[in-house]
């Protein structure tokens, strides 16, 4: 499948949820006059909207310092916000977190060690009236903004914007009993992995297939694709609940279960993304932050991957 088809895809699906979400309230909106519409918009409640915005500052300084170590400084920011929609039957949530930071350490040259795109919209319509399942369907995208280098050679890049990307589609059921926990499914979903560079493409970077070589054993340039896709299950699970006042407990779990793996061996593995967070606020603007983090997938390295971040620094909830 051609790169431009994935964007289609991304673009077409969002285009339906938002028209199939406005399209049940079109009659009863051409029924109601103007003042009575100004009205009515002035208290409709059925979208929430809101975010945090961080940043964590943290800095080493040694001088004569008999045990060693280097000097050290390093900057993070973080931005998390959504807009859910929810009304009679229907709900829409839509989240996107964005993260970036940089660490410089002694006399290495300045770096990232953390950059995310994560966009989640999913829209739910309720089986009946009070139940708490719906009939949903997901739409996720990750990627990067920066390059990635294969430290401590800075000169070989191992990631890009687009490179990869991960788009995951699926149709399910959600189940959430209660406003702080909930849990989707789904046995019919298509996960689509993008590597937007050529060079990384060739080589099979994050499992896309590798180009051909040549009977001397060469890669034959621009023969690397740049897709790769997946058919599967996949699980999202979310909790969210301040725990205690003015300390919130967030943890995120995907699971993806390839069908389709060229390699049947590799049917068995679990694509595993959980990331838990611990935000406590010690005031309106200063928070402490851990966030752990958990990654296993099969065709980027065969090992768990796993990333831990504390922080203190300046937050804002809106």
């Amino acid at each position: 499948m051609k790169l431009r088809n994935i964007y289609f895809t991304l673009i077409f699906s969002t285009l339906t949820i938002i028209t199939f979400g406005q399209a049940t309230d079109v009659n009863k909106i051409s029924a109601i006059t103007g003042d009575t519409l100004k009205g009515a918009a002035a208290s409709d409640t059925s979208w929430k909207t809101g975010g945090f915005i961080g940043i964590n500052f943290s800095q080493i300084s040694l001088s004569h310092w008999a045990p060693g170590g280097d000097n050290s400084i390093s900057i993070a920011a973080n931005a998390n916000v959504f807009a859910n929609y929810a009304k009679n039957r229907t709900q829409w949530d839509n989240n996107l977190l964005l993260a970036y930071a940089l660490l410089k350490n002694g006399t290495d040259p300045l770096r990232k060690n953390d950059d995310r795109i994560d966009f989640t919209s999913k829209f739910g319509y309720r089986v009946k009236p009070e139940s708490k399942w719906f009939y949903s369907a997901i739409l996720n995208f990750k990627s990067q903004v920066a390059n990635g280098y294969n430290y401590p050679n800075d000169s070989v890049v191992i990631s890009r914007f687009l490179a990869p990307a991960y788009l995951t589609l699926a149709l399910g059921m959600n189940y959430k009993p209660v406003d702080y926990f909930e849990v989707f499914f789904s046995p019919v979903s298509s996960r689509f992995v993008i590597v937007n560079d050529q060079d990384l493409a060739d080589l099979g970077a994050y499992g896309v297939k590798a180009a051909t070589t040549d009977a001397n054993g060469n890669l034959n340039k621009g023969t690397g694709e740049k897709v790769r896709s997946e058919f599967g299950a996949y699980l999202n699970m979310n909790f969210k609940k301040e725990i205690f006042e003015n300390v919130t407990l967030a943890s995120r779990l995907e699971l993806f279960n390839n069908y389709t793996d060229e390699d049947e061996n590799n049917r068995k593995n679990i694509d595993v993304n959980w990331e838990t967070g611990l935000l406590m606020k010690v005031n309106k603007f200063l928070t402490t932050s851990f966030i752990a983090t958990v990654v296993y997938d099969h065709n980027v390295i065969q090992r768990t991957q796993y990333r831990q971040i504390l922080g203190v620094g300046f937050g804002y909830k809106f």
